[in-house]
């Protein structure tokens, strides 16, 4: 079946022959490479059939986005972890977490296991004393990010998945310029496939002004073909070593002013203050150092804390640098331990099965759990592939709605007035094995319930699907949605 179409394909002379050949010996190696990485079941079988269905395509997608090499330490993580005495911090943290040291609040206790984990899977150490400032959508977000660099005196590092050459871009490059000038140390860096527009007279008047300006995994020929398929999402800022920022708003005009004129752009990032920010900044010079092959570490970048405010705050990153899906790991253990409700808003919904499992097993066990998705992706294949999720969590008692007033891009994640997360991760298999990420997860009362009127507020926009109106879409919708589901595990 499969010579006859190639030879439908490619014709039956003796040339055609020959290369239907090495086209199905190449398939047939392809797919025991594939077999043998013993990757999630579904992607394999995504691999597969896109091999066979589309032969010539098929090969050259798995070459550059389906090329895993083994995973391999990419970012020295010891050398920092050593100057830093994570290992004697973590220890000492996890016997303060035994003895409830760290929770005065009770509804914390089902956290702590949460707490530990991320200790042991990614190294996140517990930070007690912070100052926490949720940040809605571009106009705060940009305001307060521009306050800081303006007030910058040390340094900066400014570390994006996208910055484009646009009004904001220019509006941040010239004020990075300008300090910079002014004996500032500033660092840039730049996801290069996700900056890909960026253009060489924006980085040209960075570096001349004596900006540090690194893409991160620069994609050029076949040999960083594997590169493609590991992105820096990261959207970190450090000034000083005093203030940081983390959430999902890259430096682009529409995180500003949407992607049309009756489609605003809704976010959420975060400003902090306090010990937390020594653990961005630890992200930041991590990813740094290996873009520039450095080891650039200074006691100046990690000064004395001064905030007296105490709220929990735990900063993990993961990455397909990482031995555990430290992000994925951490929503899993969240909705596990939950005992009121789990409200989730993503973006992108592409869960694995371990997700799926705990959003269904804390429904059917009485939590309230909510999903919030925009109605209309900027990603078709995205999109359509979230959809075909819905049916399983609306039986078991997930409610779902769709965010009508512009397009949502906003990762959070809220449980029982006590535990949120914001960061970059999305909730799909991208965020948890392949993209790097950084999440700040807070245990806080005040910070969550404001989170969560925020969440409330963007349900008050919004419709909620119905399992009784869900299963009246048309036949080709639902086509369309299973057959987005076969190939998103791919993207």
């Amino acid at each position: 079946m499969i010579a006859s179409i190639f030879n439908n394909l490619f014709g039956q002379g003796p040339f055609w022959i020959i290369l239907d050949l090495v086209l199905l010996i190449t398939i047939i190696v392809m797919v025991v490479v594939i077999v043998m990485e013993n990757q999630d079941p579904i992607k394999t079988i995504s691999w597969i059939l896109v091999l066979f269905l589309l032969p010539v395509v098929g090969i050259i997608l798995y070459i550059y986005l389906g090329v895993n090499p083994k995973k391999r330490k990419m970012i020295r993580f010891k050398e920092l972890s050593d100057r830093m005495s994570l290992d004697r911090l973590i220890q000492d943290q996890l016997i303060r977490l035994k003895n409830k040291v760290f929770l005065t609040d009770e509804r914390l206790f089902p956290k702590r296991q949460l707490m530990k984990l991320l200790l042991n899977n990614s190294k996140a150490i517990i930070t007690e004393y912070n100052h926490v400032r949720v940040l809605n959508n571009g106009r705060q977000t940009f305001g307060s990010i521009i306050y800081e660099l303006e007030s910058a005196r040390d340094h900066i590092h400014f570390e994006f998945y996208i910055i484009e050459d646009d009004q904001i871009g220019n509006k941040i490059k010239d004020i990075l310029i300008r300090k910079a000038r002014e004996g500032v140390d500033v660092k840039v860096l730049y996801d290069d496939l996700g900056s890909w527009s960026l253009s060489r007279k924006f980085i040209r008047e960075l570096t001349t002004a004596g900006v540090g300006v690194m893409s991160f995994l620069p994609v050029r020929t076949y040999a960083f073909a594997n590169k493609v398929n590991y992105r820096l999402h990261r959207k970190i800022i450090v000034v000083d070593g005093k203030v940081g920022f983390v959430g999902g708003i890259n430096v682009a005009d529409r995180y500003l002013r949407g992607l049309g004129r009756n489609t605003r752009w809704r976010d959420i990032h975060l400003r902090l203050e306090g010990e937390s920010v020594r653990s961005l900044q630890a992200i930041f010079l991590l990813d740094w150092n290996y873009a520039n092959r450095t080891d650039d570490y200074d006691p100046r970048y990690f000064p004395a804390n001064r905030v007296t405010e105490k709220k929990l705050v735990q900063i993990v990153a993961s990455g397909p640098d990482s031995d555990w899906q430290s992000i994925m790991q951490a929503y899993f253990a969240a909705m596990s331990t939950a005992l009121q409700y789990v409200y989730i808003s993503t973006p992108y919904f592409l869960p694995n099965e371990s997700i799926m499992t705990a959003m269904k097993t804390a429904a059917l066990a009485g939590v309230d759990v909510r999903l919030l998705l925009p109605e209309k992706n900027d990603s078709w294949i995205v999109g359509k592939s979230s959809r075909s999720y819905l049916r399983e969590l609306l039986e078991a008692g997930v409610r779902v709605y769709f965010y009508l007033k512009g397009f949502t891009h906003s990762k959070l994640m809220i449980v029982d007035d006590v535990f949120s997360s914001v960061g970059t991760a999305n909730m799909d298999i991208r965020s948890f094995n392949q993209d790097f990420e950084a999440n700040a997860l807070i245990y806080d009362e005040s910070t969550t319930l404001e989170l969560k009127q925020d969440f409330m507020d963007d349900i008050g926009n919004s419709k909620e699907i119905l399992a009784s109106d869900w299963d009246q879409r048309p036949w080709w919708e639902k086509g369309q949605e299973s057959l987005a589901r076969i190939f998103s595990p791919l993207l």
